[in-house]
């Protein structure tokens, strides 16, 4: 891919204990990303495709416009941050996926999101 069009994906997670309910099977998670722009041309991110896989290897696909209502445009070297939530029926699971992103010069291409895992403490072994 060429060097105009380099967007890096970041993530943050945490267990939130405040709005789980483990006996009724609700794991709910706070998870902040990182987009930055290491490309050469600005981008604005159009779209998300999320796929949420819980423990049991249930899928959820989310799709849809923009980013907790916003679809932000990234200078070169500029990198934009948001917090969002997710809830499983299970303690652990992962997320991954991609931001539909066009480019000043018309492009558009996809940012991959890298696998991160949602996993409430002490659950994993």
């Amino acid at each position: 891919m060429s060097d105009n069009y380099k967007i890096a994906v970041s993530s943050e997670v945490s267990y939130v204990s405040s709005q789980s309910d483990p006996l009724a099977n609700k794991f709910v998670f706070a998870y902040t990303i990182t987009i930055s722009n290491h490309g050469n041309l600005s981008a604005r991110l159009i779209d998300r495709h999320w796929i949420i896989t819980d423990s049991t290897g249930k899928i959820e696909e989310v799709k849809g416009e923009g980013v907790i209502g916003e679809t932000p445009d990234l200078k070169p070297g500029e990198s934009f941050q948001y917090t969002s939530g997710s809830m499983l029926e299970t303690p652990t699971g992962s997320m991954e996926g991609s931001y539909g992103m066009k480019a000043e010069d018309g492009t558009m291409f996809k940012a991959s999101i890298p696998l991160f895992t949602l996993s409430k403490p002490n659950s994993l072994h």
